[in-house]
C-alpha cells in the first residue's frame, strides 16, 4: 500500500507514453534519418501498405513475386530505420561521409543485396536463357551458383533483420537449428541424423514451399499486414478510445472499478491490436493512473494493465499473427480458430478480473465516482460511427470469404469513417470508391446480393460520422507507422521459415516429441504410487505421463519465450510440440492452442516480460515486482491450455461431436478453479485467509481444473475447510461492520 501512495502518478504526455513503447517494443524503435531521405522512406513504406492493400481486395501476384515484393520492403525498410547494435545513441540523426541520409553505407549495400536476393527468385523462376539459369523446376535440389550465391546472401540478411528488430535471442535459437541440420552425425543418441548438405540446406530454404518464402512468410504477407494494419488504422479513427469509454461506463463504477477498466478495455482493445506493449501503453496511459489514484500498489497497478493487455493476442475475433498461421497449419478456417478461442480467452479474463476485485475487496477500494464516468449518450453520439470498420470486417470474416478480403473491407470502411463526410462532397471519393469495388465485385460473383447491400449500406453510414475528419497526410501517418509495427512480424516470419525448414527436412520435430513422452513415461511410472491407495487410483500412469509431458511443454514454451515474440515462438515449439501431444492423443486444435497460450504467458513470465517492463515505467513501479503481480494475474491463462488439453469440448470440438451439458460442466469446474486461485493468490475471498487457508484453496483450485467428477469431489473435500472458515469469519464480520 506504502508503494501506491509514495510512488508519483502524474500523468505521462504522449511523448513520454512514445518513449515508453520505443524501449520496450523492439518493433516500436526506429533511427531518426535526414528529412529528405525520410521522405524517401515514407514514401516506400506508403507504397509497401497500399500495394498489401490493393493486392488484398483485387488480385495476388504469383507466391514467388509477392513475397518477394514483401521481402524487399522489409529490407529496405528495416535497414533504414534499425542500426546495426541498439545503442544509447544509436537512433540519433547522424551525418557523415559513410552515410547517406543517416544511414550507414554498409546498411545501404546490405539493402539493396537484401532486395536483389528477394527478387532473384522471381526473375529466374522461368529460367534466364543468357546466364544459363535454368526453370525453377529444375533446379530445385540441384541449385547453381547464382542459387547458392543469393540463397546465402537471402539467409544472412533475413537473421540480421531479425536480429535488429527483435534482438539477439530468436537468431541464435535459429541458428542452432542451422547447425543441427549441417552437422546431424555428431549429435548423440536419437538426435542423429545423416546431416543435410549445404547446396541442398540452401536450397530448401530458399525455394517456396518451405524455408524463407514458406508459409509463414506466406501467411504475414498475405494476411497478418493487413490486419495490423486495419489495427492501426481502426485506432487512429477512434475506435480503441470508443473501447476504452465503455468499458468505463460498464466496469469503473463498481469496487475497483479503474482495474476492472483496465481488464475490459484491454480484452476490447487487443482486438484491434496486435501488440501486446502497444495496447499496454495505449490504455494503460489511462488506467494506471487512475488505479494509483484509487489506492491501488504501482506494481499491481501496472500487472494487471500487462496482463490484461496479453490477454489481447489470444482474444477473438480478430487474434493475434499466430492464429492466421495456426488456421494455415491446420487448414482449418479462420472462424473455427475464432470459436475455438472463445473460452479459454474467458477464462483468462475471469482469472484478472477476480483477482482484480478481490484485491479491491481486500483494500476495501472503491469505483470511480459518477462525475468521473463518460456518459454513455456523449460517447456514442460521437463515436458510433468507429465501430462500423469493425462490423464490416466481422461480415465478411464470418461470411466464409478470406481473411485478406475481410480486412481489405474493414480497411476500407476505416478510411471511410475516418476521411468521408457527406458535408464535404470531394471527401466521399473514399466512399464512392469502395461501393464501385463492392459493386463490381457482386457483378463478377465475388459478393453476394446481401454482403454487397450490407457493404454499401456500411460506406453510407460511415460518412455520417459526427467527428472530424482526418486528412490525407494524417493517414498517411498512420500508414506509415502501420508498416513500421509490422517490420518485426515479417522479419521474424521470413527468419522462422528458416526453422521449418531444418524441422521437416531433419525430422527434430518427432526426435524430441519421442524424447519428450518417454521421459514423461519414466517419470509418471515412478510417481504412480504417490498416487495408488490399495485399489484406488486418483491418477493412472497414462494421466500422469500426459499431465507431466504438459509441464514439460509448457516450461519450454516459457523458458524460449524469454525475449521471443509469441508469433516466432508458436512457430517454432509447434513444430516440435506437435508431434509429441499427438502421440498421447491430444487433437491438433488443442495441441496448437496450447503452445500458443503459452507463449503469450511468457511475456508477461519474469525475468523477461516486455509488457510488464512496460507497464512499469507508466507506473514508475519496479519491473521486477510488475512482472511477479502480471503473472500471478494471468494464473487463468497459465492454468487454461491444461484444462482444454483435458477437455477438448472447451474448444468446442470433441471426437464425438459438441456435448453442451459436458462443455458446461467443464467449463463451470474450470471457471471455478481459476477464482480459487484467484483467491489464494490474493489471501481474501469472504475474508482474509492466513496461509494454510491460500495453500488449501491454491491445492483444490488445481485439482478443479481436471475435467472430472472424481477429481472435483476431491477439490471440494479439500476447499471445505476453507469455505466454512470463510463463511464464519464473514458472519462474524457482518455485526461489526453493521
Amino acid at each position: 500500500m506504502a508503494e501506491g501512495q509514495n510512488e508519483a502518478s502524474s500523468d505521462l504526455s504522449a511523448d513520454d507514453l512514445k518513449d515508453i513503447e520505443r524501449k520496450y517494443d523492439e518493433g516500436a524503435a526506429t533511427r531518426t534519418v535526414a528529412p529528405g531521405f525520410a521522405a524517401f522512406l515514407r514514401y516506400v513504406a506508403l507504397a509497401f501498405a497500399v500495394y498489401h492493400y490493393l493486392t488484398a481486395g483485387f488480385a495476388l501476384p504469383p507466391d514467388f513475386w509477392h513475397m518477394g515484393w514483401h521481402l524487399s520492403g522489409l529490407f529496405i525498410l528495416t535497414y533504414a530505420f534499425f542500426p546495426l547494435f541498439k545503442t544509447s545513441s544509436a537512433f540519433d540523426l547522424k551525418t557523415g561521409g559513410l552515410r547517406i541520409g543517416g544511414v550507414p553505407v554498409l546498411d545501404i549495400i546490405a539493402m539493396v543485396l537484401g532486395v536483389a536476393s528477394a527478387l532473384y527468385l522471381g526473375l529466374a523462376w522461368r529460367g534466364i536463357e543468357f546466364l544459363g539459369i535454368e526453370e525453377q523446376t529444375f533446379r530445385m535440389g540441384n541449385p547453381n551458383n547464382y542459387d547458392m550465391v543469393f540463397g546465402c546472401i537471402l539467409i544472412v540478411l533475413v537473421l540480421d533483420i531479425a536480429r535488429r528488430t527483435l534482438g539477439w535471442v530468436l537468431p541464435l535459437i535459429i541458428c542452432l537449428f542451422m547447425c543441427y541440420a549441417l552437422f546431424g552425425p555428431i549429435f548423440p543418441g536419437i538426435l542423429q541424423h545423416p546431416g543435410v548438405k549445404f547446396r541442398t540446406f540452401v536450397s530448401s530454404m530458399y525455394f517456396p514451399q518451405e524455408g524463407i518464402f514458406g508459409v509463414t512468410l506466406w501467411v504475414v504477407s498475405t494476411i497478418v499486414f493487413h490486419f495490423v494494419l486495419f489495427g492501426v488504422i481502426a485506432q487512429r479513427t477512434g475506435l480503441g478510445q470508443l473501447f476504452i469509454d465503455n468499458a468505463t461506463i460498464l466496469a469503473g463504477r463498481y469496487t475497483g472499478g479503474p482495474a476492472k477498466v483496465s481488464v475490459v478495455s484491454s480484452a476490447f482493445f487487443g482486438t484491434i491490436s496486435g501488440s501486446s506493449v502497444a495496447n499496454t501503453v495505449s490504455t494503460g496511459a489511462l488506467t494506471i493512473p487512475n488505479m494509483k489514484r484509487l489506492g491501488y500498489p504501482g506494481h499491481f497497478a501496472g500487472g494487471v494493465e500487462a496482463a490484461a493487455s496479453a490477454g489481447g493476442q489470444i482474444t477473438p475475433p480478430i487474434m493475434g499473427a499466430a492464429a492466421f498461421i495456426m488456421a494455415e497449419f491446420l487448414e482449418l478456417p479462420y472462424t473455427t480458430i475464432v470459436i475455438a478461442a472463445i473460452f479459454p480467452a474467458l477464462l483468462h479474463y475471469v482469472g484478472v478480473f477476480a483477482v482484480v476485485h478481490l484485491m479491491a475487496r481486500r483494500l476495501n477500494l472503491q469505483g470511480l465516482a459518477k462525475d468521473k464516468l463518460p456518459q454513455f449518450a456523449a460517447v456514442w453520439r460521437d463515436g458510433w460511427a468507429n465501430i462500423v470498420p469493425l462490423i464490416g470486417l466481422l461480415l465478411v470474416l464470418f461470411s466464409g470469404y478470406t481473411p485478406f478480403m475481410s480486412a481489405f473491407c474493414g480497411i476500407s470502411l476505416s478510411l471511410i469513417a475516418g476521411m468521408s463526410r457527406i458535408k464535404e462532397p470531394l471527401s466521399l471519393i473514399y466512399a464512392v470508391g469502395f461501393i464501385a469495388f463492392v459493386i463490381w465485385k457482386y457483378m463478377g460473383g465475388g459478393f453476394d446480393l446481401s454482403m454487397s447491400l450490407m457493404l454499401i449500406a456500411g460506406s453510407v453510414i460511415a460518412c455520417f460520422n459526427p467527428q472530424r475528419r482526418i486528412t490525407l497526410g494524417e493517414m498517411a501517418d498512420t500508414f506509415e507507422t502501420g508498416v513500421k509495427y509490422a517490420l518485426a512480424v515479417g522479419a521474424a516470419s521470413a527468419a522462422v521459415g528458416i526453422v521449418i525448414g531444418v524441422i521437416n527436412t531433419t525430422g527434430v520435430g518427432f526426435r524430441i516429441g519421442f524424447m519428450v513422452t518417454q521421459a514423461a513415461t519414466a517419470l509418471g511410472t515412478d510417481l504412480h504410487w504417490l498416487f495408488t491407495y490399495g485399489t484406488f487410483e486418483l491418477f493412472s500412469i497414462s494421466d500422469l505421463t500426459l499431465f507431466i509431458s504438459l509441464v514439460f511443454i509448457a516450461l519450454a514454451c516459457i523458458l524460449m519465450g524469454a525475449g521471443i515474440p509469441t508469433t516466432a515462438l508458436y512457430i517454432m515449439l509447434v513444430s516440435v510440440a506437435q508431434p509429441a501431444l499427438a502421440q498421447l492423443g491430444i487433437p491438433p486444435i488443442a495441441s496448437h492452442m496450447f503452445v500458443l497460450y503459452y507463449g503469450v504467458v511468457a511475456e508477461i513470465t519474469p525475468p523477461v516480460c516486455t509488457s510488464a517492463y512496460a507497464a512499469s515505467a507508466i507506473a514508475n513501479s519496479n519491473p521486477f515486482r510488475t512482472g511477479i503481480s502480471a503473472f500471478t494475474l494471468g494464473l487463468g491463462k497459465v492454468l487454461a491450455p491444461m484444462a482444454f488439453v483435458y477437455a477438448p469440448v472447451l474448444l468446442f470440438v470433441s471426437e464425438t461431436g459438441f456435448d453442451l451439458w459436458e462443455f458446461s460442466y467443464t467449463a463451470t469446474s474450470c471457471i471455478v478453479g481459476v477464482i480459487s486461485l484467484s483467491a489464494a493468490v490474493v489471501g481474501y475471498w469472504l475474508a482474509p485467509m492466513g496461509a494454510l487457508s491460500r495453500w488449501l484453496l491454491a491445492i483444490s483450485g488445481l485439482i478443479f481444473i481436471a475435467p472430472s467428477l472424481q477429481a472435483d469431489l476431491v477439490a471440494l473435500v479439500i476447499a471445505s475447510p476453507v469455505i466454512l472458515s470463510q463463511v464464519i469469519a464473514r458472519r462474524r464480520a457482518a455485526p461489526a461492520t453493521g
